[in-house]
């Protein structure tokens, strides 16, 4: 069996931290300070090590358990979420999260179906580039981008994309390039958490020259792609990703396809555990239908 600690004490533990004072935490829990005090030395005897610091300026957390508060706090907030839902009277809730521009350009314009299809499911989005933490409890579903290296997870492809330079019509007139060469004279835009970097796109079409600069540089796709729209630079970004962008007319391919990269970079991940979840497997194999 695992060793949790009584959720009293980690209650007192995430009050004192929050409130730095032993009374007014113990005002929050309606307790005594005494008792607060009490459920702290309990919690300190069974991890094993000082997680209170006691100073002539105050109360403070100790080094380890300003690293424990990381943990703790979220779990007690995943309790308090689960513990609202049910309150709320919501049921067969699903917490995906998913990086922001995979969230606004690709799984966002699907979601109507997904909700038409499975209306019984309460779906609870988040967007961002810090992965979930499933160790505390605030997610079901991670779709993630980058090089899947996430041990103890299940790991799943979720669609391969072909990368290439895609502009605005109205600056690929005025630009007039010809050759993938002619791009270096071209202002142009990075995508810096991409896994395909210029360098890597004008290597694969047989340039070895590397950009010397930068128009302008964006840490998501979305913010590339619209700078790209706006005619302020070429930008460097997934087909896939920019669907609605190039169905609509607002970008264009510099070049045909063959001169493109094909990459996988987002990957659906959960524990194993949670697919015995039955809104976890729905959605799933949704997903799979989606690709």
């Amino acid at each position: 069996m695992q060793a949790i600690p009584p959720l009293g004490t980690l209650q007192a533990f995430e009050a004192i931290a929050r409130r730095h004072s032993f009374a007014q935490a113990a005002s929050d829990l309606g307790l005594t300070a005494s008792a607060v005090s009490h459920q702290i030395a309990k919690l300190e005897k069974m991890v094993g090590t000082r997680l209170i610091d006691r100073t002539p300026a105050g109360v403070k957390l100790s080094a380890a358990g300003e690293q424990y508060l990381q943990r703790v706090s979220s779990a007690i907030a995943a309790l308090a979420s689960a513990t609202r839902d049910l309150q709320g009277g919501v049921r067969h809730s699903l917490y995906v999260h998913v990086s922001p521009s995979l969230a606004s350009l690709w799984l966002m314009p699907r979601l109507p179906d997904f909700a038409k299809a499975h209306p019984d499911v309460s779906f609870f989005l988040s967007a961002s580039h810090v992965h979930s933490d499933f160790g505390a409890g605030l997610s079901d579903v991670d779709i993630r981008y980058g090089v899947p290296n996430w041990p103890n997870l299940v790991v799943e492809p979720l669609f391969k994309e072909q990368v290439m330079p895609l502009v605005s019509p109205v600056l690929q007139k005025r630009l007039k390039i010809k050759e993938p060469a002619d791009v270096l004279q071209a202002p142009l835009i990075q995508s810096a958490v991409s896994v395909v970097q210029w360098s890597d796109w004008l290597a694969s079409v047989g340039v070895e020259q590397s950009p010397e600069r930068y128009a302008l540089r964006f840490d998501r796709a979305q913010l590339s792609l619209d700078a790209a729209i706006q005619g302020l630079g070429v930008a460097l970004e997934s087909a896939t990703m920019a669907a609605p962008h190039l169905e609509a007319g607002r970008l264009v391919p510099l070049f045909d396809t063959k001169k493109s990269i094909r990459v996988q970079g987002h990957f659906v991940v959960y524990p194993k555990r949670h697919a015995k979840r039955k809104e976890v497997a729905t959605f799933l194999a949704w997903l799979k239908k989606q690709t």
